[in-house]
This record gives C-alpha cells, structure tokens and sequence, in this order.
C-alpha cells in the first residue's frame, strides 16, 4: 500500500470529476438564469428555493457517508456506486432543465421537486466518489496528487460546458427549437458523456485501504468522533466560504455580461454578442482553476497547504473588490482580473480535497476506526451549502436591487449585479482564509500519523 499509482488510475479518477462537474457547472453557471429568463421564475423565489431544497441535502450527505462505510461488496465500499447510479443522475438532470407549460405555481413546484431529486442523486453519487479518493492510497502525497487530478478533471468538465453550451443551444434553435427545448436536448448530451465517464472511474480506479479487521461501527460513535473533530469543523467552515465565493461568481456571470456588458464592437472581432463574450469569460475562469490546480501541488509543497490556501484566497478577495470600480468598456481588464483570480481559486481546490483525507486519518489516528464516507460526506454537503447560499444570495441580491428578467437594468439593479461579480464573493474569500487560520494538521503531524497508522493496519 507504500507504492505509487499508476497514471491510469489517477486519469479514472479525474474522469470522475470531469462528470460531476458537467452537471455541477450547468447547475451553478446556467440554472439560475434558466429559472429566472427561460422558466420566468421570480429571483426572489428561486433563491429561497435554492436554499430550503438544502435543508434536506444537510441531512441527506453524512446518512449517504455512514452508508458508504457499511456498504462491503466484492467491489468494494465506493465504486459501486458509481456503476449504477450514474444513469438516475443523468435522467434527473435531463427533467431539472425540462420546462412544462404549467401555471407560475406549477412550474416552481416542479422546480422545487427536479431540484430535490436532482441533489439527491448528487449525493448518492458524489459522496462515494469523494471518498474513493481516501481508500485508493494511503500516501498523503498521492493523495495530493489524486486531489489534483480530480480537479483537472472537474475544470476540464466545466470547460467543456462553457465552451459548448451556448454552441448547442444554439445548434437546437436555429433547427427549429425553442429555446426551453435547445436547454434540454444540450443536456441530454451532456447526460449521455457522465454516463461514459462515472462508468471508467468504476472500472479504472481500485480501494486499497481496509478498516482493520476488529473495527467495529456506530452511528453515535462516528457522529460524536466527528463532533469532538476540530479540523473538521475547519476545513468545512473554510470549504463553504470557498464554495460561496465561486458560486456567486459563477451565478453572477451570465447575468453580468446580458446586461451589463452587452454586445459590443471589439476591435479585430467586429460586433461581438455578449453570449459570445461571456463563453470567453467562463471558458478562461475554469481554464485559470485548472492551471491553479496544477500550481497547487509545487506551492503547497514548499509553503505548506495551510499558507497557500490563507494566501490565495485573500489575494482572490482583493482582486474581487477590485473589479466592482470596473466599466462594461475594459472588457480586457476584465478578462485579465478573471485570469488571475481564476488561478488563486484554483489553486485551494486539490488542497481542500487533501485536508479532508488527513482530516480522516487523524480521525482513525485519535479514535482507532475509519469514518471516511462519514468525513467526505461533509466536503459534498459544504459544497452543496456553499453552492445553495451563493447561488441564492445572488438571486436575493439582484431581487432587492430591482432585477427584472429580459429587459434593461435600472442604476441600481446594475450595481447589484455587480456586486455579486465582486464585492460579496470577495467578502467570502476573505471569511474562507480566516476559517482556515485555525487549522492544526501541518505536513509533519501529518508524516507521523501516517506511519502510526500503517503500522497499526498491517
């Protein structure tokens, strides 16, 4: 269990990623303004709704984690998973973007159900995904390096949406299609390549890391261990403001660049249309966290993931505030700014992913048994939280600021959706890097808990 994995087996893992990402990304960059300019949903009720489907998603991720540690097949506890329920999810998120010709009430009740379920196949699959990244190796450095293959994975499957999508719905419209219906058929392709991919995580990756023989479980016990774990809390705090952070901006993008922006002539391009330009400004978003991604495994090796996801996230909070005082004209300051807050966002992904692993060691190294479907239960649930609370405080920034779907802004609802580009998920940035000031796992606790632990499992 010392030796390195093969580089097959960390491209399996990234492509786990690279399928939870393509409906994560159209979820957080493209939902909203779904709901709001194609379903003619409310701001204000789609942001409530966005954070009340969550209340049961808080609960839904630790009972999928505590059923992933007593799951035990001849495939394992994780992979499993991913083989047969990668085709629920992907049938679910086809209805999430499926608009019916209901009444308003109708149609934000079907919202509010798609959106459910769409969440709690997430889970079902997600969870174990996460967690398989705790079982393949028990190196912390490799797990650095999965971390980091995930996340290429995952920037790789946002790329591929915002490079595509505009180009699909599009392609569906100009033969015939509305434009409710060119949402849907896009993402029935997109259902069809998370099929493919969740099915070669299962059959390329493998779970080396057993509990030991005489471990015995307990829901209470786990759930009190997890209580008494302070890193945990840590990390999670830190996790969910780093999730807000990205959500707003991704919530905020399309609806920045429709009706802040605008269409505009660009020297060397002509009359470029704000869709065009906002395809740009995504693509390079998720292009700069995967070349954050790759940085992060050089940085935090020679200053440690604690100080270089402190200072990549206050770096990312600074250029955020500064782009609120930029004009619809400077599109290539605003591109510029967008590169390099995409890296240092990036850069705290894989570290994030590498600190719930320890955060699991250091919990089997304190009390003697493994909860790791438990522990990464809690990285999806913050990344839901975090996603539901950016996602719904754009919509509730831009209902208070007099948002109105498809028709030119007022001052003040320009400023609002401004704000949500800026300000506010710069503020997230900021509380992110505080939370993780209190983090005590350093490299060197962490060398001495990993050879404990093998000792002990051998």
């Amino acid at each position: 269990m010392t030796e390195k994995l093969h580089i097959k087996e960390k491209l399996g893992y990234g492509f786990g990623d690279f399928a939870s990402s393509i409906f994560w990304k159209l979820f957080t960059m493209f939902l909203t303004i779904f709901y709001t300019d194609v379903v003619e949903l409310t701001p204000a009720a789609v942001g409530t709704m966005l954070l009340l489907t969550r209340i049961w998603d808080s609960v839904n991720d630790p009972i999928m984690g505590m059923i992933c540690d007593r799951t035990n097949t001849r495939r394992g506890k994780f992979r499993p998973y991913l083989l047969y329920v990668a085709i629920p999810f992907a049938i679910v998120g086809v209805l999430t973007f499926t608009r019916f010709d209901f009444d308003d009430t109708g149609r934000l009740i079907y919202a509010y159900i798609t959106y459910t379920l769409m969440m709690m196949v997430y889970t079902a699959i997600n969870v174990p995904y996460s967690s398989l990244l705790g079982v393949m190796t028990p190196i912390p450095a490799e797990r650095t390096t999965l971390a980091s293959f995930r996340f290429i994975g995952a920037f790789a499957g946002g790329i591929f949406v915002t490079a595509t999508a505009a180009h699909f719905i599009e392609f569906f419209q100009n033969r015939g299609a509305n434009e409710a219906q060119g949402y849907q058929y896009s993402v029935a392709i997109y259902a069809i390549i998370v099929v493919l991919t969740f099915w070669l995580t299962y059959a390329w990756t493998k779970e080396r890391v057993k509990p030991a023989k005489h471990e015995k479980t307990s829901i209470k016990r786990d759930l009190a261990d997890l209580s008494k774990n302070i890193p945990w809390f840590v990390v999670l705090g830190a996790c969910v403001f780093a999730t807000i952070f990205s959500s707003l901006r991704d919530g905020s993008m399309m609806y920045y660049f429709k009706y802040f922006v605008k269409d505009q002539y660009i020297p060397g391009f002509g009359e470029v249309t704000w869709a065009k330009m906002a395809s740009v400004y995504m693509t390079m978003w998720l292009a700069a966290n995967m070349l954050g991604v790759v940085l992060a495994k050089p940085v935090s090796t020679k200053l440690g993931k604690k100080k270089t996801f402190i200072g990549a996230m206050i770096l990312s909070a600074v250029l955020s505030f500064s782009m609120y005082f930029l004009h619809a004209e400077q599109i290539l300051v605003i591109y510029a700014l967008n590169l390099i807050v995409g890296i240092t966002a990036g850069i705290i992904m894989p570290l994030i992913w590498a600190m719930y692993a320890d955060v699991s060691d250091y919990s089997e190294w304190k009390n003697g048994r493994r909860a790791t479907g438990l522990i990464f239960s809690s990285s999806t649930m913050s990344q839901k939280m975090g996603g539901a609370l950016g996602g719904a405080i754009t919509l509730w920034i831009l209902a208070i600021y007099g948002f109105q779907a498809n028709v030119d802004q007022t001052e003040m609802g320009l400023s609002g959706i401004k704000m949500t580009l800026s300000i506010y998920p710069g503020i997230a940035a900021a509380i992110s890097a505080l939370f993780l000031m209190g983090y005590k796992l350093n490299e060197k606790f962490m060398h001495k808990v990993t050879e404990e632990l093998v000792q002990k499992r051998k």
